[in-house]
């Protein structure tokens, strides 16, 4: 024993090995949480990983921003742009897409976590808008620069320009004025009166008398510009000279303040403001404190213990393992009271909103969890290490030797335990699955008849905001839509249409807005001419096109690569059907192409055997059919719903083409109201929404539903539903 321990009393002595031991303990826990604390709250990565893991990027599109409770604010915002709301609500991820979006999330991240660290004394959450402002005025663009183009006489059109034009007309407005250059409109009587009660509804009651004269007979005569004259000082009062199309206008300075809004719906910030006092000290001197602190008490204990060094080194195992329990214990205790500081969102919220927020805490907890959890267990690993060292340590050096047999056995079952694992993880399931035959991802599946299946559908299939289509009704492109479960692709094949065409194919289209359908031909004729080729088209090629013969290659490569699958193209056909099987013949699809019995009421192969075979790919026309033997009409073998349906409420299973007693029933599943409605995607899509309709058919029809086309098929739960009815069919065999 050294002198300096000598001299000091044995209880002062263990006094002060125990507070050493405590003060230790207490370092390597510190250093723990603060370790959890920088790898999630105070990581950046953190929170992204959280939302990444939440699909929460994908659920504001699909299910937030579509859901019919939120229809009154996405009208307030969309109703103060000059684009019709149902357009910028199809072209949703033009407008934000997930690159913009998730660069809005970070710049909110990297906010908090400033506020965290103690870098920014207050929480200021802002929005810089401008990029969500540049997409709109490119959607605008879109929309208007065919038109504005016209209108100034040149090939392309010159915004600056018209903006100053439009500028100089709204001045002449403001000021009670006719502008110049605004043509005269011929007007019916009809349209004079509804033209006049839409313009005096702009002005104050106590005035209307007075201006609608004026109004009237501008109106009469066709000039328009005249009866906005009368108007403009009472819409335009306010208006200041140099008036401008820049979006910033409709948001200020296009910067959103969320803390004012959020105080504003009592969000309590308390939760932060705590977290704030912690993460500061955590993240600050009480790193440093810990460490010091940990070191000289570790050395004390060293120094102080038996001059065995095995004692020493199990002393210090010991306060490690202990400090990793006891935050394995504390993290334990936090799971179990997680669900009490998950915070809810106010009852007035939205449910998709509530859901999300809910889901996101759930899953930010979580993951703090297993953080913390690792975090425990590297000092109770080390200390557990370090203890068993030591005995080790001593045995050895007590002179007790392990025999030749002893390294046998050990090595032995160290090698047991490793091919084992190997084995097991990996060629016991390899093994398991060899030769099994699976069909749409399952081995079940392959005993249904290709017939007796449900497929989910894409209407339109390649009309996509990927693809930038005016007016689109889905999102992602043709082969991301097999990836999430569409199995069946609605498309529509044309050849680039004549100026002289538009009008007429547009009439017949209800997926268009009525403006639209206005705006489209004088919009587009000018500056995008036919071009050479068979397309897939949203009935203007110029309203969206992508080359047929690629994507059918695309669609080629797909099954391909997942060779268990049977996919299903029902073809709006507007090309022959010779030119039909060229383009199938150009993309190599002869070798998967299944050829349906010449007999429409033969039953169909099981999935199984369609699989085996390889010919996985069934195409329909809607209107014509061969001369291909694998080129049928899909009418003689099918029959559907109507797909004109203004509500989810009157949504019928009434016949339409095909008539009755088919052996395959498509059912249109989507909503039509000036073009395609993500809002209503949000109700119909929904897992009971589409059960309820489908049992609903079959009961009317007497026959099984084998494709449900939806619009917007990534929102809702269609995939769920139709995997809810192979697996009601599976069981009823």
């Amino acid at each position: 024993m050294t002198a300096w321990r000598q001299r000091i009393d044995q209880r002062a002595l263990l006094a002060l090995r125990i507070l050493a031991a405590g003060l230790a303990g207490l370092s390597v826990v510190t250093l723990v949480v603060a370790g959890t604390a920088r790898t999630t709250v105070l990581n950046h990565r953190y929170y992204q990983a959280v939302l990444d893991d939440e699909h929460a990027y994908d659920r504001l599109y699909d299910e937030v921003l579509v859901d019919p409770a939120s229809a009154h604010v996405t009208s307030d915002l969309l109703g103060r742009l000059p684009i019709p709301e149902a357009t910028v609500l199809s072209n949703l991820k033009i407008v934000l897409p997930p690159t913009t979006l998730r660069g809005l999330v970070d710049e909110q991240i990297s906010h908090a976590l400033r506020y965290l660290r103690g870098d920014e004394a207050t929480l200021r959450l802002t929005v810089d808008l401008h990029p969500v402002i540049a997409n709109i005025e490119v959607l605008a663009d879109i929309y208007l620069s065919d038109l504005v183009a016209s209108l100034q006489k040149r090939a392309t059109p010159d915004f600056p320009a018209f903006r100053k034009e439009l500028d100089a007309a709204l001045d002449e407005l403001a000021a009670g004025r006719r502008p110049a250059n605004l043509p005269t409109v011929a007007l019916n009587a009809d349209e004079q009166a509804s033209v006049q009660q839409a313009l005096l509804k702009l002005v104050p009651k106590a005035a209307r008398v007075e201006v609608a004269p004026t109004v009237a007979a501008a109106l009469k005569t066709g000039d328009l510009a005249a009866a906005l004259a009368a108007v403009g000082p009472f819409v335009l009062r306010d208006k200041t000279t140099g008036a401008t199309l820049d979006l910033t206008t409709l948001v200020g300075d296009g910067t959103w303040e969320i803390v004012p809004d959020l105080q504003k719906e009592d969000i309590n910030l308390g939760a932060v403001n705590t977290a704030r006092s912690f993460t500061k000290l955590v993240d600050g001197p009480l790193q440093i404190l810990a460490v010091l602190v940990g070191l000289a008490a570790f050395a004390f204990l060293w120094l102080s213990s038996a001059s065995a060094h095995h004692r020493r080194t199990v002393v210090t195992g010991e306060v490690f393992a202990i400090a990793g329990a006891v935050v394995l214990g504390a993290m334990l205790v936090v799971r179990w009271q997680a669900h009490s500081v998950v915070r809810h969102a106010p009852a007035g919220w939205p449910p998709s909103v509530r859901s999300l927020i809910i889901d996101v805490q759930h899953r930010g907890a979580d993951l703090l969890f297993w953080a913390g959890l690792i975090g425990a267990v590297i000092p109770l690993g080390i200390g557990l290490l370090m203890i068993g060292g030591g005995w080790l340590w001593h045995r050895l050096s007590s002179g007790v030797q392990f025999t030749r047999r002893h390294h046998v056995v050990l090595l032995a079952g160290i090698g047991v335990v490793v091919l084992g694992t190997l084995i097991g993880g990996t060629l016991a399931p390899a093994a398991a699955g060899h030769n099994q035959l699976r069909c749409l991802g399952s081995a079940d599946m392959c005993k249904l008849r290709y017939d007796q299946a449900a497929y989910l559908a894409t209407h339109n299939s390649m009309s996509t905001t990927a693809s930038r289509f005016i007016g689109p009704l889905q999102d992602p492109d043709i082969t991301n839509q097999l990836d999430e479960g569409a199995r069946a692709l609605l498309i529509d094949t044309h050849t680039w249409e004549q100026p002289s065409e538009i009008a007429a194919k547009l009439a017949v289209d209800p997926d268009f807005p009525p403006d639209l359908k206005a705006q489209l031909p004088s919009l587009i004729n000018r500056v995008n001419p036919p071009r050479p080729g068979l397309w897939l088209c949203h009935a203007v090629c110029r309203a969206g096109a992508i080359p047929l013969v690629a994507t059918l290659r695309s669609v080629g490569a797909w099954l391909s690569a997942n060779p268990s699958e049977v996919v299903t193209l029902i073809i709006q056909d507007d090309i022959t059907g010779a030119q039909t099987a060229s383009a199938f013949a150009d993309a190599g699809l002869s070798r998967l192409l299944y050829t349906p019995s010449s007999d429409p009421s033969a039953q169909w192969p099981t999935l199984g055997e369609m699989v085996r075979s390889d010919r996985r790919l069934v195409v329909f026309a809607e209107v014509g059919s061969g001369p291909a033997p694998w080129y049928a009409n899909f009418y003689q073998y099918g029959m559907e719903t109507p797909f004109a349906f203004s509500s989810p409420g009157a949504m019928s299973c009434v016949p339409n083409r095909g008539g009755v007693g088919k052996r395959l029933f498509l059912v249109n599943h989507f909503i039509t109201v000036s073009g395609g409605s993500r809002l209503a995607a949000g109700e119909v899509n929904g897992r009971q929404f589409v059960l309820d309709r489908v049992h609903r058919c079959e009961a009317a029809r007497g026959a099984p539903v084998n494709f449900v086309a939806v619009d917007y098929a990534t929102i809702g739960d269609t995939l769920s539903a139709v995997d809810a009815l192979n697996a009601e069919r599976l069981r009823a065999r």
